[in-house]
């Protein structure tokens, strides 16, 4: 298998040398090439080594972890990022498809980041996950978000989501435009980043809708009919509570 070419960039020197130990007696599937420990030096260790991923710091004097990309014209490696960030801060992460550990790094944490990371490396879109991470993180409520398909990332509007179906490890999720897209999610993700948001519901476990797009409840048959003609149904301990959410939720506000 061929190893992952890695470097550190981390501005406290105990921080990089546990990093390195861990790397080198845990992660055989990776190359040590360098650390650095501030942004400029690591500008100049990724032009030296060429690596294809950084483990990159956040807080740091000077410039921080996300100003790294302003230095850099061709993003070639992936990112992950050491935090302490709050739990929101965590799942805007999330919807960028971005990866992160958590101070102080586990071991098993980061053999499944480079695991994920030996799979597939998806570089290419590096920055604009920064620029999507930085947008939903300074905002009250996630704007969009990053779906992993099966060629890539589809960055889409949260609003623009009509609903949500579970398939196993996997979500369907249909758009406003008519698509249709296979998301490697499961439908607990997805209701965990949006359980803030009034207008988005799970009244089946099978389901997640958003109440814009719902054009009629059927309260016989107990199904929920969406903007696209699908009929969402709605499952026998969640009827009561969707009716008092519906009295709740003004459709299309």
């Amino acid at each position: 298998m061929e190893k992952i070419r890695t470097i550190i960039i981390d501005d406290e020197e105990p921080a990089r040398r546990a990093l390195k130990n861990i790397l080198s007696q845990y992660c055989p599937n990776v190359e040590y090439l360098g650390e650095a420990s501030n942004i400029p030096d690591g500008v100049k260790l990724i032009h030296k080594t060429s690596p294809q991923l950084v483990l990159l710091d956040i807080e740091m004097p000077g410039y921080n972890g996300f100003e790294l990309l302003d230095f850099i014209k061709d993003v070639s490696f992936e990112i992950i990022f050491i935090t302490a960030y709050s739990e929101y801060a965590l799942k805007a992460f999330e919807v960028s498809a971005i990866d992160y550990l958590l101070k102080p790094v586990n071991i098993d944490q980061l053999n499944a980041a480079l695991e994920k990371l030996n799979n597939k490396l998806h570089a290419a879109n590096m920055q604009k996950r920064v620029e999507l991470f930085k947008e939903n993180n300074t905002a009250n409520e996630f704007t969009r978000i990053a779906l992993p398909v099966s060629d890539g990332l589809l960055f889409v509007e949260v609003l623009d989501i009509i609903l949500l179906e579970a398939d196993g490890a996997y979500t369907h999720v249909w758009l406003r435009n008519g698509s249709k897209i296979l998301v490697s999610k499961k439908l607990k993700f997805f209701e965990d980043v949006l359980n803030a948001r009034k207008h988005f519901y799970r009244p089946h476990r099978s389901y997640m809708v958003n109440f814009n797009f719902v054009t009629k409840y059927n309260k016989g048959e107990s199904l929920l009919v969406m903007d696209n003609k699908i009929a969402v149904p709605v499952s026998k301990e969640k009827k009561s509570e969707l009716e008092d959410v519906l009295k709740e939720v003004r459709v299309g506000q």
